[in-house]
């Protein structure tokens, strides 16, 4: 089976020049945006509880000044530079001052281990590395004895490492201090520079684990990139001024976008969250146009919510439901396509004054033109809380392979589980075996040193994607799950667990679920619970507990997870339905193993660890 949403040959793939406000490779449209946009806001950051605004001619001046600086230090073009840092406006200054001088930058997760910071320097050949840190700094100095072509290594935050003296590293200072120098003495090598790249050239380095193996580097180039920003107001279009927030890991290709590209187009200005802990109260600050999240962080918003309501006076909780309630008629008009009535629109505008409108802003989205969801999947009854609220949410699939995004729900058609239609110029099919396969402007030049994955990846110029879905007569494609991720029971059925999980963590109480049940005679899950909202529940009902492990054995937390799975299992096929759980009773982080940058838990990582545990649930069932 396969469909076709667009025609084959798109007119970029026949040669169409891709520009974003007339200029057609990065380095020339960040000099274009920054000679045109002076002292307007570029972004903004933290310091001492007060927002500092940094402008777009700063911006500009210190990315020149980084990129002039690894030249004075013998930097050339092509190089790849790598950035281990948090969000912060250094990690823009370098990933546009690298650009600017025609090098790769890359960026490397802050939660990575040192083994995996020496693999990703020389997989890449990385020869600068800037670090946020002591923390990251003291990983580097570990590993670099086994990084031949490691040549510098710079540090942005210098707190705790005034006294340290070492030849080859050197202050985030010192590096602008040498690049202000050099450009004195050099005044035509920036321009000359940044005139470099060519459209089709590789821009930057994006590591993803793919399906197997170690990470690979991605290569997207500048047309990649650029191409994506054409049709960057495909949620709501931004406005010089609007606000954005920047929290997810500048490493991953989504909030690269976000952060980095996106307002290179629209002026938008970014926020940079102080932490990720600190998430709720910034959002809140900041009151972004557009907010982009992980379904993690979708879940964590509506679980708050859910707490509040649960401690409300009586009052607060009936005015809560009849809202939502008016809210959720309101969704159930647009998805079906139809237009409320008059006396529905009024309804909701009175819901929206006195209740719903609180609620938004207790989350920080009640300026809020539109909100996306992606990198995994999500439960459609999250995206329906959502809409109730009267948030344009938008559910968009896409990978780092296909640089961020291959599909995006219409504004004015809402179909939920699915992932949307194909983006302007894209092409979607399946393969013989249900694979979702894509092609496009925006498909990826392939894995950095590894010809033969690329060969694997890219097939006659279809991008293939290791996920498993359907496309509807209408384009609208369902995502079920990854290729490698279906389960295949003893008894020989398919099994999609990402649908079963999505619905587990629809509750207030589960932070996340693993299903597990390949070659097994039944399904059954490792379940990761909500610390703050089990913790309430089992204060509320003087449950003992001293720590998390014991908080997860308390007998009525078990019960609690068990009449959670027990509602979904009644959705489900028999075959489907969960027959045992354990909890992982450890508290995970971001720095975490288990854990993806976008907080889901790796399925083969978890089957792995806990193997064990796993084994005790097919021994003999509790249930």
């Amino acid at each position: 089976m396969a469909l076709t949403t667009h025609p084959a040959a798109s007119p970029t793939e026949a040669g169409r020049p891709v520009t974003v406000h007339g200029q057609d490779t990065l380095p020339k449209l960040f000099r274009h945006v920054v000679r045109e946009r002076g002292d307007r806001v570029a972004m903004r950051e933290k310091h001492l509880g007060i927002w500092r605004a940094i402008s777009w001619r700063e911006y500009g001046r210190q990315a020149r000044a980084v990129g002039l600086g690894l030249v004075a230090l013998g930097l050339r073009p092509g190089d790849v530079v790598s950035i281990m840092a948090d969000n912060c406006p250094e990690w823009l200054y370098t990933d546009l001052g690298i650009m600017s001088v025609a090098a790769i930058p890359n960026g490397i997760y802050t939660t990575d281990s040192a083994r995996q910071v020496e693999y990703i320097v020389n997989d890449s050949g990385t020869r600068f590395l800037f670090v946020e840190n002591e923390e990251q700094l003291d990983k580097a100095l570990e590993v670099r004895g086994h990084c031949p072509e490691l040549v510098k290594i710079f540090v942005f935050d210098m707190d705790g490492l005034h006294a340290f003296r070492d030849d080859q590293v050197m202050t985030f200072g010192a590096l602008l201090e040498l690049g202000t120098a050099y450009d004195r003495e050099h005044p035509e090598a920036y321009e000359r520079l940044v005139e470099l790249p060519r459209p089709e050239d590789l821009a930057i380095l994006v590591y993803t684990s793919g399906t197997t193996g170690p990470p690979k580097g991605a290569m997207l180039s500048h047309r990649n990139i650029l191409f994506q920003l054409e049709y960057a107001d495909f949620i709501t279009p931004l406005r010089e001024g609007d606000q954005q927030l920047s929290f997810l890991p500048l490493c991953h290709v989504a909030e690269r976008t976000f952060t980095v590209f996106n307002p290179l187009y629209t002026g938008a200005t970014v926020n940079f969250a102080e932490s990720i802990d600190t998430v709720p109260e910034n959002i809140r600050e900041v009151a972004p146009a557009l907010f982009f999240a992980v379904p993690r962080i979708w879940e964590k918003f509506y679980s708050g919510v859910a707490l509040r309501i649960r401690d409300a006076t009586w009052l607060g909780r009936f005015a809560y439901g009849q809202a939502i309630r008016i809210g959720l008629r309101l969704a159930r008009r647009r998805i079906e396509g139809r237009r409320p009535s008059l006396a529905l629109r009024a309804a909701f505008r009175v819901a929206d004054f006195l209740v719903l409108d609180n609620v938004k802003r207790s989350i920080g989205l009640h300026r809020a033109r539109g909100v996306a969801t992606g990198a995994a999947p999500i439960a459609p009854e999250l995206i329906r809380w959502y809409l109730a609220l009267g948030l344009a949410m938008y559910e968009v699939y896409g990978q780092t392979e296909n640089t961020g995004l291959a599909t995006a729900m219409p504004q004015n058609r809402i179909k939920l589980g699915t992932v949307g239609v194909a983006r302007p110029e894209t092409e979607v099919r399946l393969s013989a075996e249900g694979e979702i396969l894509l092609k496009g402007p925006h498909v990826f030049m392939g894995y950095y040193g590894k010809p033969d994955k690329t060969a694997e990846t890219i097939v006659d110029g279809w991008l293939h994607t290791g996920d498993v879905g359907t496309i509807d007569a209408d384009g609208f494609v369902r995502i079920i799950d990854r290729m490698k991720d279906v389960i295949i029971t003893a008894g020989g059925k398919n099994v999609t667990p990402s649908e079963i999980e999505n619905q587990l963590k629809f509750s207030p109480f589960i932070s996340d679920a693993v299903v597990i049940g390949d070659q097994r005679k039944f399904l059954s899950c490792l379940v990761m619970i909500d610390h703050e909202t089990v913790a309430q529940f089992a204060q509320e009902r003087n449950v003992p507990f001293s720590n998390f492990a014991s908080l997860c054995r308390a007998r009525e937390v078990q019960d609690l997870i068990w009449s959670e799975i027990e509602r979904v299992n009644r959705a489900l096929a028999r075959v489907e339905t969960i027959k045992a759980f354990r909890l992982i009773e450890q508290l995970l982080t971001a720095e975490d193993e288990e854990l993806t940058p976008t907080m889901k838990l790796k399925r083969t990582f978890v089957n792995v660890k806990y193997k064990d545990l796993i084994d005790t649930m097919y021994e003999r069932s509790q249930r």
